[in-house]
Formats: structure tokens, C-alpha cells, sequence
């Protein structure tokens, strides 16, 4: 017959496991941000008119490939990028945050329609 665990083990399995959830709470809750606000920017449709397009609470942190504007060969990058969230945003010229960058300020920084840009990542 298997001896049961002494209460002292008991409370240090109850402690470990608590510890163990507290730290992966802390963890998801921190990952979880946003830049409060929306980005905006101008995209051109096949026929050249041009459409105002944004994203409202961005993911910090996380590179976003504008959708509109993912592939380099078939569409023209986006334009006129204004920054209105409480984070600084990075654009680039290419997909995945690759190529050329430009920082735009939190609250209202922005670019001209010479600044060509295909994704973002906020601070």
C-alpha cells in the first residue's frame, strides 16, 4: 500500500500550482496591449482613386502587414500615413517590416503622400 503525501507536501503541490498560474496570468496579461487610437493611410485602387483606410486599437509590439497592400507585384503601397494612438509608430516600405523605415509620433504624427508604406508596428 502507497503512503499518502504528509500535509506539508500537500500544501507545497497547492503553492507550486498557484505560483505556476499566477506567473502565466501575469504573462498573457502583459502581451495582451494595444496603442489606443486608429492609424490611417491612403490606398489607390486599380483605377488610381484614392481610399482612406485605418486601424482602430493596433497590437503593440506586433508587425502588421497592411492588407490592402500585402503584395509588392500586383498592388501600390499605401500612402499619407497618420498616426492618431498613443504609441509611436514605425512604418516601412515593405511587407513583414522589412525595407526603408519612418517613425511617426503618438498623437498626430504624420507623412505626406510621398511616404510609401506596406506595414507598421507601434511601440
Amino acid at each position: 500500500m502507497k503512503a499518502q503525501p504528509g500535509p506539508r507536501r500537500h500544501l507545497r503541490r497547492i503553492f507550486a500550482a498557484t505560483l505556476g498560474a499566477a506567473a502565466l496570468t501575469l504573462t498573457f496579461s502583459g502581451s495582451a496591449q494595444a496603442a489606443d487610437g486608429e492609424f490611417t493611410y491612403v490606398v489607390h485602387d486599380p483605377s488610381g482613386a484614392a481610399h482612406l483606410r485605418g486601424l482602430i486599437d493596433p497590437p503593440s509590439r506586433e508587425c502588421i502587414t497592411l492588407p490592402e497592400v500585402t503584395s509588392e507585384w500586383t498592388t501600390p503601397p499605401a500612402d499619407s500615413p497618420r498616426n492618431f494612438t498613443d504609441a509611436t509608430a514605425t512604418v516601412f516600405s515593405g511587407a513583414d517590416c522589412s525595407g526603408d523605415h519612418f517613425t511617426l509620433r503618438p498623437h498626430g504624427g504624420h507623412a505626406s503622400e510621398r511616404l510609401k508604406l506596406r506595414s507598421v508596428v507601434f511601440s
